[in-house]
């Protein structure tokens, strides 16, 4: 196939090198002759480094290069070209103007594609005079790492154009998802749901965000936390991105954006870049903060309300006095397994004594960090003996302030809960909505199938204590998850659809 490149950055380069690599002839232009000089070197020197590194050999290499096509003029005619693919900045009247005149230079038979992230493909569509040819290729950076690519249909795109761009996605050694052209379409939208909860725990200053970002790691998985992601990507563009699909969704409350972001923007506490986020970066910063030691007493006998009884057979392994009476003796510290409450609630429900009674979340306790929550009734003496006695073994433990459900419930119920809300709506199959997510967000599962190793019953039982314990509706259980846990499928079956019952 023959491709054209407009747009000479790091995107449209990135896209030249996985065509060329994969044996297609591209054709790169842009509107400045010295960056389509510098992407042609560039992807050059990508390749020679690939065959030092034995990735692929100095034949292929070469012949990589050899398709590679600068032009002088983005906009020559192109009677060969198949598929263009607009790759300049994330401006509307820019891509217009682009794409209008290659619909000028080139056939009528040639496929257009942009590689918006966040513009409506539907509107970048419909100021060409032919709406129907063209759809959304939405690459990630660094295109050739990154192995997924959305392919997003506008509303006039013709039905055969999706299936075609999906075909030569996946010819390419690429893996590609089918996305309604919704706000965020698929990854971006997806991702709202660590980020946006991980501000919202901070607003209520549950924990800080070195402890949200642990709790993410070390407790659910993560290979980086929320607050680490978001100094990473910038907070310019996370704060953009959580505002234009929130009100894209017409401010749907799961989505909702956090008050605490704006100033940082105003004030440059953009993450990396500049040196400030939520963390401080470059030679003269300090290093990462250290965990405060373990001085409490370990000895304490401790008493666990309710029937968890994997918490209690944890700490008698780990040397631990459990008391197995049913009543906490009284100088005992009383461990409450919450699930999507808070110990506040415990304490109220079953008369436990408030000063020494502490949540512990069930998803950290087979993990190397423990989560302890602490309520505003807590003795601080006793509550250091809570944590002694949880860091038995080597154990890690994090003090967050008692929260429904705590950090890593309320992190995976919004991951969940999020991706649940866009199967819903059919913006995208179950099964590239963790494609997706796991290609391009880096989790450790896909959010669907992360609910259903939870269980799909005690998701939904997770979403209604949120949403019961708060009374805020971004907690709310989602039609997905209730339908599935009523009628026991799994968060990742797409299930029957009237059209699927039509002869």
């Amino acid at each position: 196939m023959r491709i054209r490149i407009v747009g000479a950055g790091a995107m449209g380069r990135g896209i030249a090198q996985w065509a060329a690599s994969a044996g297609h002839t591209v054709e790169l232009g842009d509107v400045r002759a010295e960056a389509v000089r510098e992407a042609v070197d560039f992807v050059r020197s990508m390749l020679e480094r690939a065959v030092a590194k034995d990735r692929m050999t100095a034949e292929d290499c070469a012949a990589a290069v050899a398709r590679l096509l600068p032009l002088d003029d983005p906009w020559a005619p192109g009677p060969d070209v198949e598929l263009v693919v607009e790759a300049v900045r994330e401006d509307l009247g820019t891509k217009a103007e682009v794409l209008g005149k290659l619909e000028q230079a080139l056939p009528a038979t040639t496929v257009f594609a942009t590689n918006t992230s966040s513009l409506s493909v539907t509107r970048i569509a419909a100021t060409l005079d032919d709406p129907t040819r063209l759809a959304g290729l939405h690459f990630f950076n660094p295109v050739p790492l990154m192995r997924i690519v959305e392919v997003v249909p506008g509303a006039a795109t013709r039905p055969e154009i999706a299936p075609a761009l999906t075909a030569l996605v996946e010819s390419c050694g690429h893996r590609a998802v089918t996305v309604a052209d919704t706000p965020g379409f698929l990854v971006n939208h997806a991702g709202r749901g660590l980020v946006t909860e991980a501000l919202a725990l901070l607003e209520e200053s549950v924990a800080t965000p070195a402890d949200i970002d642990r709790v993410a790691r070390d407790v659910l998985g993560l290979r980086m936390g929320p607050f680490e992601l978001m100094d990473l990507t910038g907070l310019d563009v996370t704060s953009a991105v959580i505002d234009s699909i929130w009100q894209g969704f017409r401010h749907e409350p799961r989505l909702r954006p956090s008050y605490l972001t704006p100033n940082r923007v105003t004030a440059g506490l953009l993450g990396r870049k500049t040196g400030q986020g939520w963390y401080a970066y470059g030679p003269d910063a300090p290093g990462s903060a250290t965990e405060a030691p373990v001085t409490g007493n370990a000895d304490r006998p401790v008493f666990v309300a309710g029937d968890d009884t994997a918490l209690r057979d944890t700490l008698t392994v780990t040397g631990a006095t459990v008391e197995t009476s049913e009543q906490p003796s009284a100088d005992a510290l009383v461990l409450v397994p919450v699930w999507g409450t808070t110990v506040a609630d415990a304490v109220a429900a079953h008369g436990l004594p408030a000063a020494r009674t502490f949540g512990v979340d069930p998803l950290s306790v087979a993990t190397g960090r423990r989560v302890l929550s602490v309520t505003p009734a807590a003795d601080a003496t006793a509550a250091r003996d809570a944590r002694a006695v949880l860091a038995r073994a080597e154990h890690t433990v994090t003090l967050v302030r008692d929260t429904a459900g705590s950090v890593a419930q309320r992190l995976l119920a919004s991951v969940v809960s999020v991706a649940a809300s866009i199967a819903e709506r059919s913006l995208a199959a179950p099964a590239d909505i963790d494609l997706a997510v796991t290609l391009g967000l880096g989790y450790p599962t896909g959010p669907l199938a992360w609910g259903d190793q939870v269980g799909t019953a005690r998701m939904l039982e997770l979403q209604r204590s949120l949403h019961t314990s708060t009374g805020d509706p971004r907690h709310r259980p989602t039609r997905w998850v209730t339908e599935r846990a009523q009628l026991g499928l799994p968060l990742t079956a797409a299930g029957t659809a009237p059209q699927d019952c039509l002869d």
